[in-house]
């Protein structure tokens, strides 16, 4: 999929954009205000390379940026190359891993959009950071259907993630909603895959005690306990006559390998429980989180404080409850934004901070559509002294930045805070055949572009600039890398096939002049018909 360019992108762009339209400008730093145009003396580029230099700038000279689907001065959504719903974030190591509900555009007979029925949902959506602002695509996982791992699956609906040292090896498990009919679980060596279904069946089912009863046997999220036990959450639906007290969510004890029940699941009494069950530990207590039903009377929100489709938590001193209800953690997007529909959350920890990570339509919004398609956001949440936790927000600008980020590791060329125009692919045989791990830059075209934010060259500075590509031997396509806004100081130029090379093949080049500092870099795109695959910055 190309940044879900389908046959109504060329009108949505001159709706929101206009073809000639410049993206907004972020503001720079002082201290990086100017690239050192005049350190000459660091430049390496001699008379020859100069000429090229030339020949390559006249490539963009003209060239029509639009703006993309995404502010450059918001972090949310975190990704608009495709929709992802239902996120689950799971920290390993120095990274947050999210995976979401793969929502794809579902069409009428005669071409127009469809609203979204979830029936099509068989895939896994997985993006990581290590800063919360740039975002790596590790593509999609083929979780449910007859090309999926679990085979018996129809469906993958709102998955959670979890990691475990298992013979003395990290061991990831995924578990998704086989659309509302049981909870089916994957495990994999690897954060982004391949998953494979350990079980042929689901793991929990309605033939699983105290489960018949559910309407909704979906929504998971699972906790690995200080002790190393471990629990999983699922459930929702309202019953008839029953919107206070659906008492349709269930915890259970998972087994030592994380693919069994040690126990039957036991019934939670979530005041209007709707559905999305969420689960932290934080200190000594354990906070169940749902999103209330939309059947909440006067009396219920004068009672627990709670309206339609909001995030609500509880507590319990034990992993099993009872849990007591306390309020409202986050409001349904629909307060904030034009669109709201239903409400899913994950909350999480990372470099000592506390977020939430929810979903919105914003994103089908900003391309004109209207079918109950997802993208996924991030915003701070705020956990009080007294164990309390106070009300988030809803917004696009979304989270701070966490850190920087370095240029000089090797990088993932799905790797982005903001884009235009790309999509991503699959680079590398495992990826191809499960649909998650390596990804590429794909369905490239002149005017196309990306950029990371925060990006930190240091004192020293990079000289030095090398890229992976995959091209035919006559691809004549060029990057233009600029710093800190579309129109900002060129860096330096990359020809994707500068010794016609076929297939895969690596480019280096000198930069222009030396780059420090902090910046954001845009990588700005000529030609098409080449896959980009990884960077590095020397």
């Amino acid at each position: 999929m190309k940044s879900i360019k389908w046959g109504i992108l060329t009108c949505l762009l001159l709706l929101f954009a206009g073809c000639a339209t410049q993206p907004e400008k972020l503001p720079v730093s002082g201290e990086n205000e100017k690239v050192q145009e005049e350190q000459n003396g660091d430049s390496k580029v001699d008379e020859k390379e100069t000429e090229k230099m030339k020949e390559y700038a006249k490539l963009f000279e003209g060239i029509k940026k639009v703006a993309g689907d995404k502010s450059l001065l918001g972090n949310n959504p975190l990704m608009t190359q495709r929709f992802g719903a239902d996120p689950y974030a799971m920290v390993y190591e120095d990274t947050v891993y999210i995976y979401m509900t793969g929502d794809v555009p579902e069409y009428n007979a005669d071409g127009s959009l469809a609203t979204n029925t979830y029936s099509k949902i068989n895939t896994i959506n997985v993006i990581s950071s290590k800063d919360l602002v740039n975002w790596t695509d590790h593509g999609s996982v083929h979780a449910a259907g007859k090309q999926g791992a679990a085979t018996w699956a129809n469906n993958s609906w709102a998955p959670a993630a979890t990691w475990k040292m298992i013979d003395g090896k990290p061991k990831f498990f995924l578990y998704f909603a086989n659309s509302g009919g049981g909870i089916g679980v994957l495990t994999a060596d690897s954060p982004t895959g391949p998953f494979t279904d350990p079980l042929g069946e689901a793991l929990v089912s309605r033939n699983t005690p105290t489960c018949d009863s559910v309407l909704w046997l979906f929504d998971p999220a699972v906790l690995i306990d200080d002790d190393g036990s471990a629990y999983l959450y699922c459930g929702g639906g309202v019953p008839e006559g029953k919107a206070a007290h659906p008492c349709t969510a269930r915890v259970v004890k998972l087994g030592e390998d994380m693919i069994s029940l040690d126990g039957d699941p036991v019934m939670i009494d979530a005041p209007f429980l709707f559905e999305d069950s969420g689960i932290n530990k934080i200190g000594d207590t354990y906070y169940y989180s749902y999103c209330s039903n939309f059947s909440v009377t006067a009396e219920g929100t004068a009672e627990y404080k709670l309206k339609n489709g909001q995030i609500c938590y509880m507590t319990s001193n034990s992993p099993m409850g009872p849990f007591t209800y306390q309020g409202v953690v986050l409001p349904n997007p629909g307060e904030a934004f034009t669109n709201g529909g239903n409400n899913h959350h994950c909350m999480f920890e990372f470099q000592g901070e506390w977020y939430i990570t929810y979903h919105a339509q914003t994103l089908e919004e900003k391309l004109g559509m209207s079918g109950g398609y997802r993208c996924t956001h991030i915003d701070v949440i705020d956990i009080k002294e007294d164990g309390s936790i106070g009300r988030a927000s809803t917004t696009m600008k979304g989270v701070e930045q966490v850190g920087t980020f370095d240029p000089y590791q090797k990088t993932g060329a799905a790797t982005m805070a903001v884009m235009s125009g790309i999509g991503t692919t699959a680079c590398d045989e495992t990826s191809k055949a499960c649909g998650s791990g390596n990804m590429a830059v794909s369905e490239i075209d002149t005017g196309d572009w990306l950029c990371l934010k925060g990006v930190e060259f240091g004192d020293a500075g990079a000289t030095k600039f090398r890229a992976v590509f995959e091209a035919d031997a006559d691809n004549d396509g060029v990057v233009e890398i600029r710093l800190d806004n579309l129109s900002g100081t060129v860096a330096g130029y990359v020809p994707v096939n500068a010794a016609g090379k076929e297939g895969i093949h690596e480019e280096t080049v000198e930069l222009l002049n030396r780059i420090t500092g902090t910046h954001t870099v845009y990588f700005i795109f000529y030609g098409e018909g080449y896959q980009w695959d990884s960077w590095q910055f020397e």
